[in-house]
């Protein structure tokens, strides 16, 4: 891979992974358009582990939160007076709800990998998923905050997480969706799923790298892998600092219309053959 095509991709992915729009789902179009075969093993490879350079933006922006939730946890595991403690329950809730991925991840990688790999699905997601998340902004706000969740609730939308393995749905806009249906605030359910995107993309981006390195080495190359997670990094970072403060004052429309527009105009280019799904 050009290492300029991989500084794109790796913006690319800063930008889409923590929006509700699906960063897979853009990483395949592009992938596409630079002339990359998307079902490739690599490139398969390639768009999981540069996954790991947002989840690094993720630690590195809620370090203090982190520490806290863990330090309560730990607390919590050895001293039963510390177990009524938010941090700890909160610490459980996200274990537990990052659950579901990791056996539905494992069970089915092969057809992640290949049949779920064509540009019709990824279109079908957009505008399917688009289409629920406006549903849930509409109905689902309330008060809640995070703090609130149990690990009951964290399992539902951590198997609700388990629908970004599709191509096009987005692992952040399937949860923040079930945490609006949940009851929770928009910026509450934005903040849970950056929680449950942290053990998820990471073990995602650790297996990918382990049982594909042969494909990374002999095909995209590892220095074009590591300047796309780089740059995924820096830009996830700003943008997790934009949505914040920009969700705190908005409903989601703007995602929700972008992700149907592009859904179409993704279904017309396939439709004309202007575009191969594969």
């Amino acid at each position: 891979m050009h290492l300029w095509h991989a500084l794109i991709l790796g913006i690319v992915e800063g930008i889409t992974e923590f929006l509700p729009i699906s960063s897979t789902g853009h990483l395949t179009i592009l992938e596409k358009i630079l002339g990359y075969k998307i079902d490739n093993p690599g490139i398969t490879a390639f768009t999981a582990i540069i996954q790991v350079g947002a989840t690094i933006s993720t630690l590195v922006y809620f370090w203090k939160d982190i520490v806290t939730i863990v330090r309560g946890w730990v607390k919590g595991l050895f001293h039963a007076d510390q177990r009524h403690k938010a941090s700890y329950r909160f610490g459980w809730a996200i274990i537990v709800g990052s659950i579901p991925i990791a056996i539905v991840g494992l069970a089915f990688k092969h057809e992640i990998e290949t049949s779920l790999r064509s540009l019709w699905i990824v279109a079908t997601g957009l505008i399917v998923w688009g289409l629920v998340m406006a549903v849930a902004d509409r109905v689902g706000n309330s008060n809640r905050p995070g703090k609130d969740a149990t690990w009951k609730e964290t399992l539902i939308i951590g198997i609700a997480q388990c629908l970004a393995l599709i191509p096009g749905v987005s692992r952040s806009g399937a949860t923040i969706s079930v945490g609006l249906f949940r009851g929770f605030d928009r910026l509450a359910a934005t903040k849970l799923s950056f929680f449950l995107a942290i053990p998820a993309l990471l073990a995602a981006s650790a297996l990918e790298a382990l049982t594909n390195y042969k494909d990374i080495s002999s095909g995209v190359g590892w220095p074009a892998t590591i300047v796309a997670t780089i740059a995924s990094g820096v830009v996830a970072y700003m943008v997790i600092a934009w949505l914040l403060k920009y969700i705190a004052r908005h409903t989601y429309t703007i995602f929700i219309t972008y992700r149907l527009i592009l859904g179409v105009v993704l279904i017309i280019l396939l439709a004309t053959h202007t575009l191969s799904a594969t």
